[in-house]
């Protein structure tokens, strides 16, 4: 026993002599991890003097295009202030955390006590206090990249405005799936009898035909062209041998780009504008819109990260893609008392109405504004969508807490919402195989998805659906019997239960996936009043001159309920339309 507790009193003194020569030495690189959104972030903290030198990521499954401008904000706070007890970044709460945590565990391995800064906090410079172009767009989503580019390439000068520390939006943290009726995908794969009229018609009964015909049928027109342009002319990869058919739709038309998320349509779009040399203000929040005498809107008022006020004004117009007000719960609740603090959100924090806002403060008509919808699987623990249960559209079956199917799989977003919220503790379960899997690919596009659910032990992997079923505590008996018929309705072709649209697939064989989710707030259909010349207009429908919009923020195309993979093609199509209006072409 004294051997033992000498040897461990040995092992104590020599961590502690190494920490204290570490600190003794005050220098070297050390490495750290934190828990980030999705998955494990590794640092390594480079320490010279007691002083923090630099700060390298050498590990992380975040989002790319978000995670960059947290990071680069984060060193500089860090390295400035010699100490990891900094803010987290707006918009970034998780990512910045775990960066955090990563940098202050390094710091503890290190052993070493840093001192006091002896730098000074940079400032950043002053901008002028009004700057003009011939066009302001305000939000740097699809809807904003495509107009900005669109004017641009007719000849103007343009700036990009965006409230949040990273360009994207929703359309970054989103799937991208882009429907469009007649694709190039469809004619390879053999998928004949799609039109522009049908998914018009699909558009308009999803949305209760509450959407405007005319508006939807510009949509619908223009998509094919807008998807041709995104590969084309801004360079998007789209995968060439699949596609998805979304809930409420006729035919598989969703195109999906590499990677399965906005990430690869965004880093497409930001490269182009670069190349087009746009400028993008980030960390600016518009405010107020300016106008003459007459009442055109001739600019914006925006507030940057230094609090200084500024008047960026537009000799022939401002182009609003700001997005929806999913994340602003006393906005939802306003227009929709249902959708209160009980729903957590699918979109990003920026998404809180300011458009809208401003717009209607100079007489802007709105319409539909209670319709706001849910996603129905989502994590039940951060409300975020789930990218990996899109093994939804290609065969994947939702269950209850009793084993039982109780839906159609590609019904709409609402309808499947309001069923799961009806059976047992309101979530459902999401069962697939690897069969599924391979027709997917969705584990191997969101593998940091998945190693997040599983350390949350809301999914389980499991060679048998006994094992399956145990790991939630799900009626083993009737799952079983579930699957069972789901085996024959695949055989047989025919769904008897719910009428799968798109065909079940065989579930016989193992190993299995379930994943436990619950609908959060995803979208709101309701907004400015526009027409086809993207034009916003009043209550009395006269058109506001100088002002356009596109995007979440308009409330003219998907009625009561949007149908899946028709955002991307609203945003892409009215985007184009708007710095098309605005740059004269």
């Amino acid at each position: 026993m004294k051997k033992i507790y000498r040897l461990g009193l040995l092992l104590g003194l020599l961590v502690l002599a190494g920490c204290q020569a570490n600190d003794a030495i005050g220098s070297g690189t050390f490495e750290g991890t934190g828990d980030g959104k999705h998955g494990d972030i590794k640092v390594e903290v480079t320490v010279k003097d007691k002083q923090i030198d630099g700060i390298k990521v050498v590990k992380h499954s975040e989002n790319e295009v978000l995670a960059e401008p947290v990071y680069d904000e984060l060193q500089e706070t860090i390295v400035e202030t010699n100490s990891p007890e900094v803010d987290v970044v707006t918009g970034s709460t998780a990512t910045s955390d775990g960066y955090i945590a990563a940098v202050k565990d390094a710091i503890k391995k290190s052993g070493i006590t840093l001192v006091a800064s002896s730098k000074k906090n940079k400032k950043e410079p002053k901008e002028e206090a009004e700057q003009s172009y011939d066009v302001v767009v305000v939000g740097s989503g699809g809807a904003g990249f495509s107009a900005a580019i669109e004017a641009k390439e007719a000849g103007k000068s343009v700036i990009l405005i965006e409230k949040m520390p990273a360009v994207g939006g929703n359309t970054l943290i989103s799937g991208a799936e882009m429907n469009v009726p007649n694709n190039w995908v469809q004619k390879k794969l053999g998928i004949k009898g799609d039109s522009p009229e049908i998914m018009a018609a699909d558009t308009l009964k999803g949305g209760d035909n509450v959407g405007d015909p005319e508006m939807v049928k510009v949509m619908t027109d223009k998509a094919l062209e807008a998807a041709e342009w995104l590969r084309d002319d801004i360079k998007v990869s789209f995968i060439e041998d699949q596609l998805f058919q979304f809930g409420g739709h006729s035919y598989k038309r969703a195109l999906i780009p590499e990677g399965h998320t906005g990430a690869e349509v965004i880093k497409k779009f930001r490269k182009k504008a670069e190349e087009l040399k746009i400028p993008i203000k980030l960390n600016t929040t518009a405010t107020d819109l300016i106008q003459d005498k007459e009442g055109k809107v001739t600019g914006i008022k925006a507030t940057n990260r230094e609090d200084q006020s500024i008047s960026y004004m537009a000799k022939d117009g401002v182009v609003l893609t700001t997005g929806g007000f999913g994340s602003n719960v006393e906005m939802r609740k306003k227009y929709n008392s249902k959708m209160d603090e009980s729903y957590m959100s699918t979109v990003t924090e920026g998404s809180t109405g300011d458009g809208i806002v401003m717009a209607e403060k100079i007489g802007a008509g709105l319409t539909n504004m209670e319709s706001i919808q849910t996603y129905p699987v989502c994590n039940i623990e951060t409300g975020v969508i789930s990218l990996l249960a899109d093994t939804r559209f290609d065969g994947a079956i939702l269950i209850n807490q009793e084993g039982l199917r109780f839906v159609e799989e590609l019904e709409r977003r609402d309808v499947i919402s309001n069923a799961i919220l009806k059976q047992t503790g309101g979530y459902t379960y999401q069962l697939w195989n690897d069969d599924i899997n391979d027709i997917s690919k969705t584990m191997e596009a969101h593998e940091g998805e998945y190693d997040e659910l599983v350390k949350q032990k809301l999914i389980v992997k499991a060679d048998t659906l006994e094992e399956a079923a145990d790991f939630f505590d799900i009626d083993v008996k009737q799952l079983k019997a579930t699957v069972e018929k789901v085996n024959q309705y695949a055989k047989d072709g025919e769904d008897k239960e719910f009428n799968h649209r798109g065909g079940l697939v065989s579930l016989e064989k193992g190993p299995y996936y379930i994943e436990k989710a619950a609908p959060s707030v995803h979208h709101t259909m309701g907004g400015l009043i526009i027409n086809e010349k993207t034009e916003v207009l009043k209550e009395d429908g006269t058109v506001i001159s100088g002002l356009y919009a596109a995007g979440e923020l308009t409330g003219v195309i998907h009625g009561s309920n949007r149908l899946g993979g028709n955002a991307i093609t609203d945003i892409i199509v009215f985007g184009r339309i708007a710095g098309q209006e605005v740059g004269g072409k």
